[in-house]
């Protein structure tokens, strides 16, 4: 979670008052239809290519994908054998999670949310996302909540390492056209945010951790219709 002295950092290096800010990313984007394709161009749908740093750094994630493996069937089985220990107590709240867990899961398919946007290529979401790679290849936004919209920023390559330090503004989105919504109104623990527009079309960000920032800030917001 950004802490409020890094927020006031960014907004400095960026030039806005920020109410709260995350690094988000979004699902991959699908392929539009061609008519779609080209009325907006062929826009760049993908992020960049890792650069050396990068290719270096993905492929020790690869040699270093087996002891993860094992790392995560432990996690697993210490989780297990919690539960197989945990008093009556413990039961019922880790009973009481797992019902949480799967009604989420179940309202997220329910209303699309488990898609990166809308599905309406010519809605403001769609047409936005048609611009995403275009204005920058970085595969991460800075989100930035502010008093009158929503600033996204990000360095206009992808980067591997100093994210902060080479990103800009690359989109305003006015407080009239845009907000930032929390789905479940603060309800579940959860990474996802929209970018609500006022034709109704959505787009789904994926904060860095649940319970980020922006999710704090908007639970001090008037609640959003669902």
């Amino acid at each position: 979670m950004t802490s409020r002295s890094e927020q006031r950092v960014i907004a400095d290096r960026l030039g806005v008052h920020a109410e709260a800010c995350e690094w988000c990313t979004i699902d991959r984007i699908p392929q539009p239809p061609t008519d779609v394709l080209e009325a907006a161009e062929n826009p760049r749908l993908r992020p960049g290519r890792l650069r050396p740093l990068g290719m270096v750094g993905a492929a020790l994630a690869v040699l270093f994908t087996p002891l993860v493996l094992l790392l995560t069937l432990l996690s697993n089985a210490e989780e297990a054998l919690k539960r197989a220990l945990a008093t009556k107590e413990e039961k019922e709240r880790l009973r009481v999670k797992d019902d949480d867990d799967r009604r989420r899961d179940d309202i997220t398919a329910e209303r699309g949310l488990d898609q990166v946007f809308d599905g309406n290529w010519h809605g403001a979401a769609g047409q936005f996302l048609l611009r995403w790679y275009g204005n920058s290849t970085h595969h991460q936004r800075l989100v930035v909540a502010t008093e009158d919209g929503i600033v996204l920023a990000a360095p206009p390559q992808r980067v591997t390492t100093g994210r902060e330090k080479r990103m800009e503004i690359v989109a305003r989105l006015p407080a009239a056209e845009a907000k930032l919504v929390d789905p479940f109104n603060g309800e579940f623990d959860t990474r996802m945010v929209l970018i609500r527009y006022r034709d109704g079309s959505w787009l789904r960000l994926d904060t860095e951790e649940p319970r980020s920032s922006l999710h704090t800030y908007l639970l001090r917001q008037p609640l959003a219709d669902n």
